[in-house]
């Protein structure tokens, strides 16, 4: 079994409702750790030998947030500027992360629609996302594409809610017991996009 860090990053939580549902939906799952960033630094003076010990003890790790400004929020920024340091992350010394699977879990307003060439946003989830996906490949991460939710503005209601909640339940325990086709979940758009195709199976 593989254990899960979720590095949580949302400065408004209380007026989050899709953000809220998913935590909640992991997080009492064996293995999983949430870690909630702004709960524990709300002066954003990051302890960044705790932070790297976590990571150390942990084989996937996961950074959820609100997909603001086709970013994160900052004090997601500000950790990998502080915790991500050379010599550890990265660099001839640099492999504590080596091996370690990676993904972003984000929401965002916009619809599918919205992201694309014709779009709105102009581009995809996948290219909008690539410095997070360059980072994880300059630290030997194993990255896979994000679980995205999308459309928040357009409102949820409770049952799609409840839906994407269950399926990053699933996303995780399937990661944890190791029955993710991973090859098969790095060629989509994003990771629940398909996760009857890349859910292995008892």
């Amino acid at each position: 079994m593989k254990n899960i860090l979720i590095l949580f990053g949302h400065p408004a939580l209380r007026r989050s409702t899709i953000n809220a549902a998913l935590r909640e939906a992991v997080e009492t799952l064996d293995g999983v750790t949430v870690h909630d960033l702004y709960a524990s630094y709300p002066d954003f003076l990051i302890d960044v030998s705790h932070e790297q010990q976590l990571c150390e003890r942990h084989d996937i790790i996961i950074f959820q947030h609100p997909f603001y400004w086709y970013s994160t929020p900052a004090i997601i920024k500000e950790w990998f500027d502080l915790v991500l340091e050379h010599g550890w992350a990265y660099g001839s010394t640099g492999n504590a992360l080596h091996g370690k699977i990676t993904f972003q879990a984000l929401t965002a307003g916009g619809s599918q629609e919205n992201y694309g060439p014709d779009g709105l946003n102009l581009f995809t989830i996948r290219e909008l996302t690539a410095p997070f996906r360059a980072t994880a490949n300059l630290c030997g991460m194993d990255w896979l594409p994000p679980f995205a939710v999308l459309g928040i503005h357009q409102g949820l209601p409770d049952q799609a809610r409840v839906r994407h909640a269950e399926a990053y339940r699933q996303t995780l325990i399937a990661l944890r017991d190791n029955r993710i086709d991973l090859d098969q979940a790095r060629a989509g758009e994003w990771l629940n996009q398909d996760l009857n195709g890349i859910i292995n199976e008892v």
